[in-house]
């Protein structure tokens, strides 16, 4: 089975429950403040390491990052590679509402601290066949998949969130790719899933697009091969890390060997209980509790 490197963004999420957004000009009391360890980079590992993956986690945190350490020993997550910076750790104020929605500003941080040298020392630890994953939320993102590349790994990317930046990645150096709907027009210029997947493939032909709809749960296209799966009714409590919670148990499984197919059932699963639960890394299940999950699901369908 091989390794799996992320290699992201580590915040720490000050979280606001509100009535609504606040817009412009207004001023409102929130209706709790929480603070939650998060980032994508961080929430992806904790998905995978919760799914039974063999995981590493890198990339940068400032002095003010104690709440992170601190969670990520308790979490279990191997954090060799989270490197000391001088600046401050990353930060996330997000707001959600009453359908659990979020809004999120997005302070980088640390996680824009990352130097070429960091990426090769770390990079040089790994072998050819093991699996990187990023996203776009650190300052390395194009470098990251140069040299991931270079170095033989198979490259998994989340362009989120999406921005100018993304023209310099090399997405035919990718082996997966997980986008929603408004990543995937913003890449191709089409609205409908189809149509996203068709134009990827047409322009990268070796990539592997799992394209997340919300609502419409989601779909999986390589060449010769579509899968997809719907979502799991649950009540909606914070939406913050349910896709990378996806990301974390749907590529967990592919390591391990299995089908697209049964990957997209156990990453559905998982991301429908932590967008059940507050917080981001802290609502990500472990394996046992989704297995549980679908079984009991599938009890309720047979009823």
């Amino acid at each position: 089975m091989p390794k799996i490197l992320v290699f992201g963004s580590l915040n720490i999420d000050d979280v606001y429950t509100v009535e609504h957004f606040v817009r412009p000009g207004e001023t409102i009391h929130p209706l709790q403040y929480q603070s939650f360890p998060g980032g994508k980079g961080l929430n992806q590992c904790v998905a995978f390491v919760r799914a039974g993956a063999q995981t590493y986690l890198a990339g940068k945190i400032g002095e003010d990052g104690h709440l992170l350490t601190r969670f990520l020993q308790e979490a279990g997550v191997d954090s060799q590679y989270v490197l000391p910076s001088e600046c401050r750790t990353g930060r996330a104020t997000i707001q959600v509402d009453a359908q659990g929605q979020n809004s999120i500003i997005l302070y980088q941080g640390a996680n824009a601290d990352i130097s070429e040298e960091d990426i090769n020392e770390i990079l040089s630890t790994f072998e050819a066949g093991d699996i990187l994953v990023t996203q776009n939320e650190t300052n390395a993102t194009a470098m990251l998949i140069e040299k991931a590349f270079q170095a033989g790994l198979q490259v998994a990317f989340n362009p989120s969130p999406i921005d100018a930046s993304i023209q310099s990645c090399d997405l035919s150096k990718v082996t997966w790719l997980f986008i929603n709907e408004i990543e995937g027009e913003e890449l191709t210029g089409q609205s409908e899933p189809e149509q996203i997947s068709a134009e990827l493939l047409r322009r990268y032909p070796d990539l592997k697009i799992i394209l997340t709809l919300g609502k419409q749960g989601v779909r999986y296209q390589e060449q010769g091969l579509v899968a997809e799966h719907g979502i799991y009714p649950v009540p909606v409590v914070d939406t913050t890390a349910a896709g990378d919670t996806f990301t974390g148990f749907f590529l967990g499984s592919i390591a391990r060997g299995e089908t697209p197919q049964s990957a997209l059932q156990l990453a559905s699963a998982a991301s429908s209980i932590a967008v059940s639960a507050k917080g981001a890394a802290i609502s990500i299940p472990a394996l046992e509790e989704v297995i549980q999950f679908i079984k009991l699901h599938k009890q309720e369908e047979s009823l």
